[in-house]
């Protein structure tokens, strides 16, 4: 097997953004309603059969591809666990706009109240950012009782809601962790490779001003009392804040030209490799989505040939493509499901 190399997959979104990814992808743009590229997706958004899914060169779904060949594609090890699904869904995302706060329900609410095995823990690595003075919001600046949320909500009390959240600025390089019940949302102008569980579900706590109406759309057809319970209602201070962050540089080292992108609470959910070879980096062989943030390298690999890279380029790199090189003035991230040992 060799590695893939993935064009864009753009479903549209109610919220706007789309040329910062046409921009970064060398590509012209599609419009800025499409503010979400779903890169090697086996993924479709919520109540739809097949929006959201990649396809192959050859015009097949790669969520048919795999389940063809699960080990292949993904490893035994990563089969036995997870069967034949990536357990991993990576964008690219412009917020065009402010995102409305929201969150997303955790493992165990998905199972009990959705039949889905995953939740939607994410996590956020800053590509760019297109205003000086970027934030994302994170998590309630202290507890907040279940009654005066779903006042916020059902009122839509917006400005309350946004005011009770941490605001945070980010720059390029910067990562954050989101853990599955936490509010949040993405500032105006922030452009990200985002990884998390392969699910769409989300719940809005905000909707008012934006495409969507929550009251129909907001509540995974739950209803609001059920879909408000899965929220993180507590305070978030600022150490625990900071555990779920990183800055550029601040990675865990894996070897040299590699670090790790993200704090260790990520790694039972997904894992982010921050490579920036200094003559040659070696990867072990795995299921991996390659985005390539900056510079031009080259990938070689033992399924044979080398793949030339530039920034913008998104590669899946089989399992079965075995181990890999990547050499050149190159940055870019490895975006990996978890790893098979972990356990959550």
């Amino acid at each position: 097997m060799q590695p893939v190399r993935l064009g864009r997959n753009q479903p549209p979104r109610f919220y706007r953004g789309g040329p910062s990814i046409a921009e970064f992808r060398g590509v012209p743009s599609s419009g800025d309603s499409v503010p979400e590229d779903w890169v090697g997706s086996t993924t479709t958004l919520f109540g739809e059969a097949s929006l959201g899914l990649s396809r192959l060169d050859d015009g097949g779904l790669l969520r048919d591809a795999i389940t063809a060949d699960p080990v292949a594609w993904l490893g035994p090890g990563h089969t036995q666990r997870f069967g034949a699904d990536p357990a991993l869904l990576v964008k690219l995302l412009d917020a065009g706009e402010r995102l409305p706060v929201h969150c997303h329900p955790d493992d165990e609410f998905a199972r009990r109240h959705l039949g889905c095995p995953f939740g939607k823990t994410e996590a956020w690595i800053i590509v760019g950012t297109a205003v000086d003075d970027s934030s994302v919001y994170l998590g309630f600046t202290e507890d907040v009782e279940p009654a005066r949320i779903s006042e916020w909500v059902m009122r839509q009390e917006t400005s309350r809601i946004l005011d009770a959240l941490h605001r945070i600025e980010v720059t390029p390089g910067d990562s954050v962790l989101v853990p599955a019940g936490i509010p949040h949302a993405i500032g105006s102008g922030v452009f990200m490779v985002e990884l998390e569980e392969p699910t769409d579900l989300t719940v809005l706590l905000e909707w008012e001003g934006f495409g969507v109406d929550g009251n129909r759309d907001g509540h995974l057809r739950l209803g609001y009392e059920l879909a408000l319970s899965c929220v993180d209602r507590s305070g978030w201070g600022s150490e625990r804040l900071a555990e779920l962050r990183r800055t550029r540089g601040a990675g865990r080292p894996v070897r040299a030209g590699v670090e790790l992108a993200l704090p260790p609470a990520a790694d039972p959910y997904f894992r982010a490799h921050r490579v920036r070879p200094d003559r040659a980096v070696w990867l072990e062989p795995s299921y991996a989505i390659l985005v390539v943030v900056a510079g031009s390298g080259t990938l070689t690999t033992d399924g044979g040939g080398d793949l030339e890279l530039s920034r913008g380029d998104t590669v899946l790199i089989p399992y079965g493509a075995g181990e890999a090189t990547l050499r050149g003035s190159v940055e870019a991230v490895r975006c990996l499901p978890p790893a098979v040992e972990q356990v959550r």
